[in-house]
């Protein structure tokens, strides 16, 4: 009898793990087909990304779809290196701001800090939109229109959700740390150079990565502040690019993938980091 109970707990249990993976593998495949498919777009001849039923291997193998990039009035070269500047900047300015202000509601004891963190969150409620309009008013007297600065600067101002982020994980690293530091001397920028930011890769690195992605995606910012065709980022010449004449869907595949693939591969380097920063976060209010 409890064999046989055994064997039938044993077969449940095998059954639902098919069952599981059989989920994860369906979805998984929901995921791919539509990356595998603009891939594989991006290496075929106009003629074949109309071939019905759908080639799923490129025959020829090309490569006219990514030189075509580099060759049409759309410098779609020149838009990758605009906006690897503005993303370098941008993660820069995230993480330096950030850090400092995290550190300062995390560690140091001022007047009304709790108050203030809570006007800090309160903030995150004020969708984008409403911002706009005297955002752009003051960027206009500022002179910062056409310019790269509307762009970079405001990432130096700091990031509610990051500076939260960050916070929730400086709460995690333990006090004993910092206070055998302030015993042997060191001040608070010492200790969060030598001690917090040291224990702290896996969020700083995650929010280098949310502000990666955000910079490099951001399509409205460029579009609001930037004229000049030599300016524009990414995003923007993607949409200019699938409307330039008649659509070439393997050029505007090929453009699709090369603004993709910094992103994946980020998040492949530091997938590990990544989940254990966002796992970690949160943990202590």
């Amino acid at each position: 009898m409890n064999l046989s109970t055994g064997a039938n707990t044993l077969r449940r249990i095998k059954l639902s793990e098919i069952l599981h993976y059989g989920v994860l593998i369906g979805l998984g495949m929901l995921f791919i087909v539509p990356f595998y498919w603009m891939v594989i777009t991006s290496f075929k001849t106009p003629g074949q990304a109309y071939l019905f039923p759908p080639s799923w291997i490129p025959n020829p193998f090309s490569l006219d779809a990514y030189l075509m990039l580099w060759g049409t009035a759309i410098p779609f070269d020149l838009f990758i290196r605009n906006t690897l500047i503005i993303v370098a900047f941008n993660v820069l300015g995230t993480l330096l701001s950030c850090t400092l202000v995290a550190f300062a509601f995390a560690r140091l004891n001022w007047w009304f800090r709790d108050f203030w963190f809570i006007v800090l969150l309160a903030t995150l409620m004020l969708p984008y939109h409403v911002t706009i309009i005297p955002v752009y008013v003051i960027f206009r007297q500022l002179g910062w229109l056409d310019t790269y600065l509307p762009l970079i600067v405001p990432a130096f101002f700091g990031n509610a959700f990051y500076i939260f982020l960050i916070r929730q994980f400086f709460l995690t690293i333990p006090k004993d740390l910092e206070d055998a530091a302030r015993v042997d001397g060191a001040g608070s920028l010492r200790i969060l150079w030598q001690i917090f930011i040291p224990n702290s890769m896996p969020v700083l690195l995650t929010v280098m990565l949310f502000a990666f992605v955000a910079s490099w995606n951001d399509f409205f910012g460029p579009l609001l502040y930037l004229r000049r065709l030599e300016q524009m980022t990414v995003s923007v010449g993607l949409s200019m690019f699938a409307g330039y004449r008649s659509p070439n869907w393997p050029a505007i595949m090929a453009a699709s993938t090369l603004s993709v693939m910094p992103i994946v591969l980020l998040f492949i380097l530091f997938q590990r980091y990544f989940v254990k920063g966002i796992v970690l976060t949160g943990m202590k209010g």
